[in-house]
């Protein structure tokens, strides 16, 4: 079944309202994109500006799951596209603008990924990020000590850490940065992923290799490369149930003893909403950006 209706004057196709993408709690197609429509207002100003990548799973997390980077076929001529410098030579991506693209996009059952840099300005990232993976049997628990581990060392340097969940395993860490080249940004943060593993040996590793993984969190710092995406706030994530990618306050994430603590679903979000507003809106304030010393 389709529909069509109309979002801030644009005519948006809505389809297979009833269609059941995470069985475990019976959530809808229908259900994701009111979720989409109330967390509008806290999610757009992390899109906008910033090329998405899509990670499709139209059929539910246990179908078929795929990236789509470039702009998709049928995609309406009233969303806003960006070229964007790739090695292999230039390509267009869509940028999530407004709440009509927002519900175009959402109605292709997808995750938000975004790099840390703006269209007009590629390769100059104006966020710092550190994606916290535990490996067996870490969890997201032993992500919060390194988390306050990094706060304290990123506070150092005069920059504030604002935490959310991955949505999958782990915690994510952002900063707000006076735009500055990628290459610069990520040799920074392997520098302090490299402190972190010598300071917590037994709970940190900063390579990727997976033998190297049990038990310690892998502080990735990979992704602040001008090539690559972090899972947006507030997106819905591919999982079994519907999980979020959630800002989270420093108290949660001190006070966090067992991995549901820190487990957050799309019913979840409005409530957070209306109690705390957007906890990363700091990374928007001007004022708070600071550049790499």
């Amino acid at each position: 079944m389709t529909t069509i209706t109309e979002v801030e004057g644009r005519r948006v196709t809505l389809s297979n309202l009833a269609k059941v993408l995470h069985p475990a709690t019976g959530f809808t197609k229908g259900e994701l994109l009111h979720y989409y429509a109330t967390t509008a207002e806290a999610l757009l100003p992390h899109l906008r500006d910033r090329p998405v990548s899509f990670l499709r799973y139209p059929d539910g997390p246990d179908g078929q799951v795929f990236f789509t980077k470039n702009v998709p076929p049928g995609t309406p001529d009233w969303v806003s596209t960006t070229e964007v410098p790739r090695s292999e030579g230039p390509a267009r991506m869509v940028l999530v603008q407004d709440l009509a693209s927002l519900m175009w996009a959402a109605n292709l059952v997808t995750e938000f990924h975004t790099p840390q840099w703006r269209a007009h300005a590629p390769d100059q990232a104006d966020r710092l990020v550190f994606d916290l993976d535990p490996g067996s049997p870490a969890t997201i628990v032993e992500c919060c000590e390194v988390a306050l581990w990094l706060r304290e060392r990123l506070a150092a340097d005069g920059l504030n850490a604002y935490a959310k969940t991955s949505g999958s395993k782990g915690l994510h860490l952002l900063a707000s940065l006076k735009p500055t080249p990628s290459t610069e940004v990520t040799a920074y943060a392997r520098s302090l992923a490299v402190e972190a593993q010598a300071d917590l040996p037994d709970l940190v590793t900063h390579r990727m290799t997976r033998s190297l993984r049990p038990t310690k969190v892998f502080v990735d710092f990979s992704q602040n490369a001008a090539r690559k995406t972090t899972a947006t706030p507030y997106t819905l994530r591919a999982r079994p149930t519907p999980t979020v990618s959630t800002p989270v306050t420093w108290e949660e994430v001190e006070s966090c003893t067992d991995p549901a603590q820190l487990t957050f679903h799309a019913h979840d979000m409005a409530p957070r909403l209306d109690r705390h507003g957007d906890l990363l809106k700091p990374l928007f304030d001007e004022r708070a950006t600071l550049p790499l010393r």
